[in-house]
């Protein structure tokens, strides 16, 4: 098992603020991910991933969920972006508004990044697929 060392006092503090402040769109979305309500899966609010506080993530599927208000330049999202992009995690940005008026369509972007069936791994040889839909093109 990985023992991580503490987090920083102030980081900690942050995301602790930052959760008793959401934004409306934060609660709305957060209504949906929480308590394992999509999938089974945990997802977190407003957590640390030094040196960034991290909207919602999903550690099971290395997933962060970033929604964007009025306040995110697209420079230093980029740069955030690329940070965490370099430390495994998925990102997947929203605008509030879209969040706040489209929540179900939100919600099933998240759902189809982290629930999709892979595509098979050992396709037939053969060609069985394709040669059976030639079949029927045929007839």
């Amino acid at each position: 098992m990985e023992i991580k060392p503490p987090l920083p006092t102030t980081t900690l503090e942050h995301s602790r603020r930052l959760r008793r402040t959401m934004t409306d769109a934060e609660l709305k979305l957060w209504k949906v991910l929480r308590g394992r309500r999509l999938e089974g899966l945990k997802f977190r609010r407003q957590h640390p991933i030094p040196p960034y506080v991290a909207d919602f993530c999903c550690i099971e599927k290395k997933l962060i969920v970033e929604l964007d208000g009025s306040q995110h330049t697209t420079r230093l999202d980029a740069a955030r972006t690329r940070i965490l992009r370099s430390q495994g995690w998925a990102i997947l940005r929203f605008w509030d508004h879209d969040v706040l008026r489209a929540t179900e369509a939100v919600v099933e972007v998240i759902w189809n990044t982290v629930c999709r069936p892979y595509p098979h791994p050992n396709p037939s040889p053969e060609g069985r697929g394709a040669q059976a839909r030639s079949e029927r093109d045929d007839e």
